[in-house]
């Protein structure tokens, strides 16, 4: 039997990032993939359909994954001819990506590829049974739409809506794509050691992790405690910690996830952030089990000598700060 193809509609907040977090969640969550093809905006991989929930649950920087259908040239969609939908009505509904295509009669398009399809199905173009996604950029790509990325309910775990919040912390779309880019497997065990408010122990006990927790500010881990219990999410483990101490109370962390202070209005114990960003390459290899990976989001690139960098990206917030993710690897 032929593996079925999917495809990955990506976000566009970062170049490399949304691809990453794609064959970052293939491989903790398949037993074997093929990345197909890739281009601007999209993944097309190859996996055992029922991988296709698992992953859907967990990745962040992905619109929507369905059944690959095709590419297509823009004046040519006459191969669709063979395609099968499920049972029931349909509609097609397309996008470019980041504007590409803007000469092509996009509607065009759209009636032609509806126009075959409806020989063997029926058009409902408020509450179709099936949508077919078309995607704009390389190429005119189809895919049958199986999963969308349930961005509501991550707004609603975004910082403002906690009980006990400071005004600084990741959105929790980027703090579950931070996870995601460890690589960690479900049911891994996640360590935040700035644990702040709670925002990535948080996405990893709500994508099946066991989250643990530690901060040197009390306050801060009470109130990440708070957090959890009004999400209905427990902690598997906490600490009162000196970033320094950690290695002393934790060991065999799948993945360190993290988003040190950035020295603006933030608790730094009056230590220079930079000796604190030092210590934290110092100790944070001490604490991940063997094949463990760190996600460090910093406001610059950093290096360890205790680390080797595997991977870094780039996210542009506003003028002034650009977050950069980082992925290590002990030495």
């Amino acid at each position: 039997m032929t593996t079925p193809q999917f495809f990955f509609e990506l976000s566009g907040e970062s170049k490399d990032m949304p691809r990453a977090e794609v064959v970052r969640c293939l491989e903790a969550e398949t037993d074997g993939f093929e990345i197909v093809s890739s281009g601007p905006g999209y993944v097309v991989a190859a996996f055992d359909e029922r991988f296709l929930d698992p992953i859907a649950d967990r990745i962040a920087l992905t619109h929507s994954i369905g059944r690959y259908i095709g590419e297509y040239d823009p004046d040519d969609v006459s191969n669709i001819e063979s395609t099968v939908l499920p049972e029931g009505t349909f509609a097609v509904r397309g996008k470019r990506f980041e504007g590409m295509m803007r000469d092509v009669d996009s509607q065009g398009i759209i009636r032609k590829v509806g126009g075959i399809l409806s020989r063997h199905n029926d058009v409902n173009l408020k509450h179709p049974d099936t949508v077919v996604r078309m995607q704009m950029c390389d190429k005119v790509h189809l895919y049958i739409e199986q999963r969308v990325t349930e961005t509501d309910l991550l707004e609603k775990r975004k910082v403002g809506e906690r009980p006990f919040f400071s005004p600084i912390s990741l959105h929790p779309k980027y703090a579950r794509a931070l996870i995601n880019l460890t690589g960690v497997k479900r049911g891994g065990t996640v360590l935040d050691p700035f644990c702040g408010t709670g925002g990535i122990v948080i996405e990893a006990a709500e994508m099946g992790m066991k989250a643990v927790a530690s901060d040197f500010d009390e306050e801060m881990v009470i109130g990440c405690q708070e957090n959890m219990e009004f999400y209905g999410l427990d902690l598997h483990d906490f600490e009162v910690l000196d970033i320094g101490s950690i290695g002393d109370r934790f060991s065999g962390i799948d993945a360190v996830c993290t988003d040190p202070p950035y020295g603006r209005s933030t608790k730094t114990g009056g230590e220079n952030i930079d000796d604190i960003y030092r210590r934290a390459g110092e100790a944070i290899p001490r604490v991940l089990s063997e094949g463990g990976r760190a996600g460090v989001v910093l406001p610059h690139e950093v290096s360890f000598e205790s680390m080797t960098l595997e991977a870094m990206y780039l996210q542009r917030v506003h003028g002034s700060l650009s977050r950069h993710y980082h992925i290590f690897r002990p030495r």
